[in-house]
């Protein structure tokens, strides 16, 4: 029963952080560098949410070799699925009324709780 509090807690924290990180850690800098590569943006909002992920993984006990394999894989995924919804955003662009925006919007939150059930795959 601990073990299974302990995956708990650790998607509990990872679904904090990306709360924080998705919706209240992002300026308008990081917004409009998003599907662009040779823009900071993007890669500053994949960080913070490496940032948020890590002390969680600590806390959660995983070795340094997996924390960091983690955080790599983590902003790799992060980045990807925010450039290509940027990217898609910006060549068919719809307005935030419509079934295809927030289909878009679902789809780009849903693979990002998929990389966190990676993510507890790895850590167990």
């Amino acid at each position: 029963m601990e073990s299974a509090f302990s995956l708990i807690s650790l998607l509990a924290w990872l679904q904090a952080k990306h709360f924080a990180a998705d919706y209240l850690l992002q300026p308008g800098w990081v917004l409009r560098g998003k599907g662009d590569l040779h823009h900071p943006g993007g890669y500053a909002h994949a960080a913070i949410h490496v940032a948020g992920t890590i002390p969680g993984l600590l806390l959660f006990g995983l070795d340094a070799k997996t924390v960091t394999l983690l955080a790599v894989a983590e902003f790799l995924i992060h980045y990807l699925i925010d450039h290509v919804k940027a990217v898609h955003s910006h060549l068919y662009p719809v307005a935030m009324t419509t079934r295809a925006y927030w289909a878009s919007h679902g789809a780009d939150q849903l693979l990002h709780h998929l990389t966190y059930t990676g993510i507890l795959v790895v850590a167990t």
